[in-house]
């Protein structure tokens, strides 16, 4: 949770009742609110509420006592009933959108932002309206990214307070981390303050056992929060975050403070020059270099709300200016908790992008900014992440099955499942003379995919042939040929058979796909219909739908080099035989002619009209046995050896 900007936040907390002229004219509900201690205020407005006590504004100031307090998931129905009940205040719609999609409703979220963006109230909310409407839209993309990490808490470091964060101390071999276990409760959200603390695991690896206890040094205080402790290579110097302890006495804001150990002991923190005293400075973090600070600032002149800069510490002790990491990390939401993985990686909790709920943790690839997706995000606040190798590391999280408010997880990304395609075949025989079709032993198989590259097999005993394909989802041409027989043709295609890699049981996973071939014999001068050659009345040019029919014969004689063939034309029994006997030839000659266009060898093939000489149907009465005479056929000639 975002725990060190509660503070601050309830210096503006007065400003925010609007309505209210007076201290004298403040409910005891609001005089809590105005003093940030929401966990106080809650309660009095819920009684308010109970007694019909300016409802509206009561349910309105409910919800920003949650949102305020980082629990902006339980304001829904409050918003919605200070709406309902005519709330008169400019942000009540914006902040109801955000509270839907902090629970995961992110159709009505987009519709509610869409809403506020014409609704004309908060103008700086309704520029953001439009762009949050559309993030709302995308998160239902980003719900379904899943399955890509195995995460797990870290229950060594897990209480049931909160606990997030952390960094391993390299010299020492502790692993230092924030939590609240212990301690003063601070008003803010009913919990303690955070603090320090450090653990040795008793398996560094595994990062498990171990008994977490209070950093040593001049770092914690009863009456502050402190978190994100981060250290040079060394383990000499530290920065950390401290926040005010919410007097008007106090610094007003959340800031980073520098520590030094020298022989052995560290020294009083002191700020760090890098620090803006108007704005919240925190989450810091050193990349490996040593040098390099990220960290988080609500300071003026980002892209809105709290951006991600860097700094680098020179040997002086001082850093240099901070750097806005610019509009490809940061948007007009907040950017927090940066992380630095060993070869640079940056991480980082955002809510200004496409995400499922508050903070969701994103990486930087290739420039852009990537959510984690649906595993190590969730509809709660996902954050603090400590990257610790290549798509592994820790994060913390406040969803739900936890220990406490907040709980340290490890994720790694899942290795990639591989899938593995064969085409699984059977090569048959049909036999018309004897009505049976058998399988065939010994066919020769070939697959040729989209790059023209040819796979091979023969046959089995029982027709069977198993052949490897490419990995990359792609279309194949199986085709088989046994002497004697037509050789026989099929399409088979990978693309869209790969599952999900949830659906995958093994990391390494066969799938076969079936297919089946039919050769069927050759016989010579047996006539062989084609099928729907038709031509206009009186013509014998090639229609378009008629070679379309054509380019199956030529397949048939591509495939089957050693074949030559007699096409032949047919007529029905009327007109005349001579004009039936010319224009068969005519059709005939038309259809070869076709055919030799297409790179047949026109020594393979002959034209032969027969006109109405050889009906099917000798004695046709209706249109459809005349049909059945007019027709296309071929029959093979002549087997080359």
């Amino acid at each position: 949770m975002r725990k060190l900007l509660f503070i601050c936040a309830a210096a503006g907390s007065t400003a925010m009742l609007n309505g209210c002229a007076s201290t004298g004219s403040m409910s005891k509900g609001d005089k809590q609110f105005a003093r940030g201690q929401y966990e106080l205020a809650i309660p009095l407005y819920q009684a308010d509420i109970a007694k019909g006590k300016n409802a509206a504004i009561s349910n309105f100031r409910l919800g920003e006592a949650y949102r305020l307090s980082n629990r902006i998931e339980l304001a829904e129905p409050f918003y919605k009933a200070a709406l309902d009940g005519g709330v008169k205040n400019a942000d009540a719609g914006y902040r109801y959108a955000e509270a839907l999609r902090a629970n995961g409703k992110y159709d009505e979220a987009a519709a509610q932002f869409t809403t506020y963006a014409t609704s004309g109230g908060n103008r700086t909310l309704a520029a953001r309206a439009e762009a949050e409407a559309k993030n709302a839209t995308a998160s239902k993309e980003i719900a379904a990214i899943k399955n890509k990490y195995d995460v797990m808490p870290v229950d060594a470091l897990n209480s049931p307070a909160s606990d997030f964060g952390g960094t391993l101390v390299a010299s020492t071999g502790d692993f230092v981390f924030t939590s609240g276990r212990e301690g003063k409760k601070y008003l803010g959200n009913g919990e303690n303050f955070n603090h320090l603390y450090a653990i040795k695991f008793d398996n560094a690896e595994a990062m498990s056992g171990g008994t977490a206890r209070k950093l040593e040094g001049p770092f914690n205080s009863e009456n502050k929060h402190e978190a994100s402790a981060t250290y040079t290579p060394d383990g000499k110097t530290m920065v950390f975050a401290r926040s005010n302890d919410g007097s008007k006495k106090g610094y007003l804001s959340v800031d980073l403070w520098i520590s030094y150990n020298k022989a052995g002991a560290w020294s009083e923190p002191v700020l760090a020059n890098i620090n803006d005293r108007t704005a919240d400075d925190f989450s810091p973090v050193f990349a490996p270099d040593g040098t390099t600070l990220y960290f988080a600032s609500s300071r003026k002149g980002g892209q809105g709300g709290n951006d991600l800069y860097k700094a680098s510490l020179g040997a002086n002790g001082r850093f240099s200016p901070a750097e806005n990491l610019g509009e490809t990390i940061n948007t007009p939401g907040n950017e927090n908790f940066p992380g630095v993985a060993p070869d640079g990686t940056l991480y980082f909790a955002s809510d200004g992008r496409p995400g499922l709920g508050k903070l969701d943790l994103f990486v930087v690839q290739g420039g852009k900014a990537v959510n984690l997706g649906a595993d190590v995000n969730s509809t709660g606040d996902d954050f603090a992440p400590v990257p610790m190798g290549k798509d592994a590391g820790l994060f913390s999280s406040n969803r739900a099955g936890g220990k406490g408010s907040d709980d340290v997880y490890m994720f790694k990304k899942k290795p990639l499942k591989l899938v593995t395609f064969y085409a699984d075949g059977t090569v048959l025989e049909h036999d018309d003379k004897a009505g049976t079709t058998t399988p065939v032993a010994g066919a020769q198989v070939s697959i040729v995919g989209p790059t023209g590259q040819q796979l091979t097999a023969t046959s089995g005993p029982d027709g069977k042939f198993n052949i490897k394909l490419d990995s990359a989802a792609a279309n194949y041409v199986v085709r088989a040929e046994r002497t004697g027989d037509f050789a026989a043709r099929a399409s088979l295609s990978t693309v869209g058979r790969k599952p999900a890699q949830d659906q995958l049981p093994n990391l390494t996973n066969d799938i076969q796909i079936p297919v089946t071939l039919t050769l069927n014999k050759i016989i010579l001068a047996k006539a062989i219909e084609v099928k729907d050659i038709l031509y206009d009345y009186n013509k014998y040019n090639i229609r378009p739908d008629a070679a379309t029919h054509l380019d199956t014969l030529v397949q048939t004689l591509v495939d089957n080099p050693k074949i030559s063939i007699e096409l032949s034309s047919h007529t029905d029994q009327r007109g005349k035989d001579a004009y039936n006997l010319k224009l068969s030839q005519q059709r005939a000659q038309a259809a070869v002619d076709y055919i030799v266009s297409k790179g047949i060898d026109k020594a393979r093939i002959t034209a032969k009209g027969y006109g109405e000489t050889r009906p099917v149907v000798t004695k046709p009465k209706t249109e459809a046995e005349y049909q059945r005479n007019r027709r296309t056929e071929f029959k093979v000639t002549r087997v080359a050896n």
